[in-house]
């Protein structure tokens, strides 16, 4: 598939703004952690878990905005923990929206529905809903019964009020492809917009045997081809051919920075060694060399969109056709 084209045209800008003068660092996009709160536990998730003695602690809109300024990538993700659980949370998107940047409001659909009066569907507002599997598979994950058929809810609710919608699939070891492929028919049945797929990170707080080696992850994702051919991905078509295998990119840790109650994470999105008070802090006095596949142990077998969909962009600056092409099947 094609991004939406105002999306594509926003960060097509601003990336070549960037390559133009030659900046060695830049975020590609702003994840933004407004609070660790969730109604959910579900086996793969992190945050509950690494944030379980601040659960109460949030960001306040001056805070959120105040980062979307300084940082200004084209691009914000909302997420968490629950956004939809922060009491200003239609205040922060609204902010967002005024200064034309692109959310991606990741949620688990729970409290979608409910809320979806109190925000005004346009083009810088897309929904992201995590959707691990069919029914039993997914609630299974979430270990609630009837998220499911709530979070499908939520979808034809949005999709009927005119919002943009996309869901989110995380792979584990014992995911099953034939219901991932029906997964993707039933959600284009109800008009999901497009699909980003990821392999899970093997966080060590959470445990268990469910984590992909980096070896297994090109062999379990062959079927993606097939569904490459069916389906309207939302992920860059160079990442999908990392995912099998076909392509190699270091991770760029520093392309997502993100704030979290605590403060910003260092060094990213998925490892939190430490929290620093500033942006600048997190930018200019981490050492990056430490961290990435061959470096850092924990590194071993991530292939998260997070870092390595931005490497891959950065990549392709060299090579126009392959830059015009990132974004289609």
């Amino acid at each position: 598939m094609s991004f939406p084209k105002l999306l594509a045209t926003h960060v097509g800008t601003y990336l070549i703004k960037n390559w133009a003068f030659r900046r060695e660092r830049f975020p590609f996009v702003l994840m933004l952690e407004p609070t660790e709160r969730c109604n959910l536990t579900c086996a793969g998730c992190g945050r509950i878990r690494e944030y379980h003695d601040c659960l109460d602690a949030t960001l306040s809109v001056d805070e959120c905005l105040a980062a979307v300024d300084e940082v200004g990538a084209p691009v914000v993700t909302i997420t968490g923990g629950e956004p939809l659980l922060h009491p200003d949370i239609q205040d922060i998107v609204t902010g967002i929206v005024r200064r034309k940047k692109h959310i991606h409001f990741c949620t688990n659909g729970q409290l979608l529905e409910a809320s979806l009066g109190t925000f005004k569907a346009g083009p810088y507002l897309s929904w992201v809903l995590h959707m691990d599997g069919l029914e039993e598979t997914h609630d299974r994950n979430a270990g609630v019964p009837g998220v499911f058929r709530k979070a499908l809810a939520a979808i034809r609710a949005a999709k009927a009020a005119g919002f943009r919608v996309y869901t989110n699939t995380t792979v584990f070891k014992d995911t099953d492809f034939n219901e991932v492929d029906a997964l993707f028919k039933l959600l284009t049945g109800i008009g999901v917009d497009g699909f980003m797929i990821s392999p899970a990170f093997d966080f060590e707080i959470v445990g268990g045997t469910r984590f992909l080696s980096r070896e297994e992850i090109s062999r379990r994702f062959a079927p993606l081809d097939a569904l490459r051919q069916k389906y309207r991905f939302y992920n860059t078509s160079a990442y999908l051919d990392f995912l099998a295998g076909r392509k190699d990119a270091p991770c760029l840790p520093w392309s997502t920075p993100t704030l979290t109650p605590r403060g910003w994470r260092r060094p990213c999105y998925l490892l939190a060694d430490e929290h620093c008070a500033s942006y600048r802090e997190l930018m200019d006095e981490t050492d990056w060399e430490r961290y990435g596949v061959g470096r850092d142990p924990r590194c071993a077998n991530c292939m998260v969109h997070s870092g390595f969909e931005a490497s891959l962009i950065d990549a392709a600056r060299r090579n126009l056709p392959e830059l015009f092409s990132l974004a289609r099947r």
